[in-house]
């Protein structure tokens, strides 16, 4: 007998099948980043970009992780981790793309690049 519960993996598929959610998992599988990159790449509003990981975090696919004001997100689901690799390939340790300074933000990432251009 299959003790497949086929009503849970439907929803959890449909979770995967919305190519701007696929964009996000992709960057957050590569490594934790923060709205504002993720604004970058995506090209899209704050707005929209965070309903997408509002929609994801609740499905239990991915974290935050606050760190002073700024808030990471990961992907924190090994299931989905693993959909991921055989969907999209293995990550091979690179960002997917280069991100811009988000000269307006302060995560880490972008301040320690604003403080070495200033410099």
């Amino acid at each position: 007998m299959n003790d497949v519960d086929y009503e849970v993996l439907s929803a959890r598929l449909k979770v995967l099948a919305h190519p701007e959610r696929l964009r996000i998992l992709d960057a957050l599988r590569r490594e934790p980043e923060c709205v504002c990159h993720l604004e970058a790449l995506l090209g899209k509003p704050q707005p929209y970009v965070s309903q997408q990981l509002r929609f994801l975090r609740e499905a239990g696919v991915i974290c935050d992780q606050k760190q002073g004001q700024n808030v990471f997100y990961r992907v924190c689901d090994p299931e989905v981790s693993a959909w991921l690799e055989a969907l999209l390939g293995r990550v091979d340790g690179r960002s997917m793309q280069r991100h811009e300074v988000v000269t307006a933000c302060a995560c880490p990432k972008c301040a320690s690049v604003n403080l070495s251009l200033a410099a």
